[in-house]
């Protein structure tokens, strides 16, 4: 009943204002008729709007939403009334007061109408003056979206949001205006506008980005201004949050955003060419990466999608999604351990994929430390394991997800990771002479938000307040985003399948410069509005056993070489003979099966004789003090 109540109440507010129009109209037509007329003029009046604002749906109308719409629809019925009530008195036998009174008639329905309706939208938004706990934010960004920001907050009574300035992008818009806010520079002046604004004592609380794309070194150089004045930094909510049912609620920056790299522009039709249309299998298909790869590879429309994990968890998110996003995709999951060849077998059996790629591995340095037979089992035994039971099917390319660890290890799962590059690598020139299957190598340091990253971490340490825990002061590493590392992976891939790569070459990732990891964290608890040292402690813990202060992408005998294509470069390592490298890996797997691990490092040293294990995380200073 309420919607109905609410039209009724539009119906008799509008109908007393066409009742007064009637007769106002007729005295601005003719002052000298005067004011006073039948009463059958005055409900003429309220009868015809109500009849002629029908098909524009007046009465239906939204008042403390009222826009531009609106204004049109009250435009259109109050000409329809006119033209009615003129048609009426010409019916009843009385003459128009003049020839211009339907006009005068119309444009006074439009101010009468119009104008209650902007009076209401005008009281329903809060007074932004002298409100306790306003605070003055500056927009940075778009017109558009700093268009709907500006009219959700006038029109949300709760958010203590006062937008005062705006930044944008366009170089010929200073000096304008959106809804009142001044534009008062671009994006380039914000350290000269916030000096100023600060000198006149009018400096805001905080800047709001409401620019998706605002990222990398320009989001970094926001951030520094904001810094230096003491303000917090978010971004506008998505869209979709800003509609007039929605709270205005402002979204951290997040760190992925502040180390992200412009886009590579990727050859779509060489990604095409690897994936449509073939049988693509996926390990580690629930982790970060595995699952990241399944939604790309998805997309790319293969003819059967097989995604594999020994987690039933993990498997059941990526199939959801999947199932949701792709509905006619042909897609398994299957649950399977990549150390038991008799299950893997049987599974490239049936399933006869033409594209492998192998994530699946233990990845968290420490852990592999404390298990080392579990380590060496899965990354070790159970990459050649794949390989193999890929090869004996005929698969067209295997893909290995390596890691910057790999290079010169200092820990049991770098080591191991090497040791199944040299694997892949050998098998890969082998198949290069017999015209088998493709094994290529992918190399990347850490990403962004992964599981074991640091970044969940620091958030969740965030959460309960502190202190956000690093390891040393000088530990560094190199990071990319789960979705930039994944689509490179599937370039190099293609690359690869198309045989740019030299015998064994291990493709790596460009991954820009290496970041402080205390710096991360410095800047985690800033984009949260705090501040270190203050806010937030940053205690350092010392280094876990395997860990070393920093990652390689290259050993040193690897000159990179170029591919031609952006973010992508090409190692050449040392080579070992299949059948040596093979013999090694069974010796591995029976001192692993039969719990002699102190044999099978001997065993991992051998092979990867750059391995320089450091079980007590001791720094190199350490090291040598010892």
């Amino acid at each position: 009943m309420r919607p109905l109540n609410r039209i009724l109440i539009n119906m008799a507010l509008d109908g007393t204002l066409a009742a007064i129009g009637a007769p106002l109209a007729r005295w601005l037509a003719d002052p000298r008729g005067g004011l006073l007329h039948p009463l059958w003029f005055v409900a003429g009046g309220a009868i015809t709007l109500l009849v002629g604002g029908v098909p524009f749906r007046v009465q239906q109308q939204y008042w403390r939403f009222s826009g531009v719409a609106d204004l049109l629809a009250i435009a259109g019925g109050s000409v329809a009334s006119a033209v009615l009530f003129a048609l009426l008195l010409l019916a009843t036998g009385f003459s128009l007061p003049t020839p211009t009174f339907p006009i005068i008639h119309a444009l006074v329905l439009l101010v009468l109408l119009g104008g209650l309706r902007i009076v209401y939208r005008l009281s329903q938004g809060r007074p932004f003056a002298g409100r306790a706990g306003t605070q003055r934010v500056l927009l940075l960004g778009k017109d558009e979206a700093a268009d709907l920001f500006i009219r959700a907050v006038r029109r949300e009574q709760a958010t203590p949001l006062r937008v005062v300035g705006l930044l944008a992008r366009g170089r010929h818009q200073p000096g304008r205006r959106i809804h009142g806010v001044p534009i008062l520079g671009t994006m380039a002046d914000l350290p000269t506008v916030l000096e100023r604004l600060v000198r006149k004592e009018r400096g805001p609380d905080g800047l709001v980005i409401a620019d998706p794309d605002l990222r990398g070194e320009e989001l970094a150089g926001v951030l520094r201004a904001a810094e230096a004045h003491g303000i917090t930094v978010g971004r506008v909510p998505d869209p979709t949050a800003l509609s007039p049912a929605a709270r205005v609620e402002l979204r951290p920056v997040a760190i992925e955003d502040l180390l992200n790299r412009p886009p590579v522009s990727l050859d779509q039709a060489g990604l095409s060419a690897l994936v449509c249309g073939r049988r693509v299998l996926v390990t580690g298909a629930g982790g970060s990466i595995g699952s990241e790869l399944a939604r790309q590879l998805a997309a790319l429309l293969p003819s059967e999608l097989v995604l594999l994990d020994h987690g039933e968890f993990a498997l059941w998110q990526i199939e959801i999604e999947l199932a949701e996003k792709h509905p006619g995709l042909v897609r398994f999951g299957v649950v399977a351990d990549i150390r038991d060849a008799e299950r893997l077998r049987a599974v490239f059996e049936t399933h006869r994929p033409q594209l492998v790629f192998h994530a699946a591995a233990l990845k968290h340095v420490p852990i592999v430390e404390a298990n080392p037979g579990e380590g060496m089992l899965t990354n070790i035994v159970g990459t050649r394991q794949v390989a193999d039971a890929a090869q004996a099917v005929g698969t067209d390319a295997m893909v290995l997800i390596s890691t910057d660890k790999a290079v010169n290890p200092s820990s049991l799962m770098g080591a191991s990771k090497r040791a199944a590059e040299m694997y892949c690598q050998a098998l890969d020139v082998a198949a290069r002479r017999d015209g088998g299957m493709r094994c290529i190598t992918v190399r990347f340091g850490n990403v962004l938000g992964s599981t074991g990253s640091v970044v969940p971490l620091f958030r969740r340490q965030l959460e309960h307040g502190g202190p956000l825990t690093v390891t040393h002061p000088d530990m560094q590493r190199y990071f990319m985003t789960v979705p930039e590392a994944v689509s490179l992976v599937l370039q190099a891939s293609a690359l690869g399948d198309g045989a740019i790569t030299a015998d064994g070459g291990i493709f790596v990732l460009d991954m820009g410069q290496p970041v402080k990891i205390v710096d991360l964290a410095r800047q985690m608890i800033r984009l949260a509005g705090l501040q270190p040292g203050r806010d937030i402690e940053i205690r350092f813990t010392g280094l876990r056993p395997g860990e070393k202060l920093f990652e390689e992408l290259f050993h040193g005998s690897e000159a990179p070489v170029p591919t031609g294509q952006p973010g992508l470069l090409i190692a050449t390592p040392r080579m070992v003979d299949l059948r040596e490298v093979g013999a090694v890996l069974d010796g591995i797997a029976l001192a692993c099966r039969a719990g002699r691990h102190e044999a099978a490092i001997q065993l991992l040293h051998r092979l990867v004789p750059e391995f320089r294990h450091n079980p007590l995380g001791l720094s190199r200073t350490e090291g040598a003090s010892a």
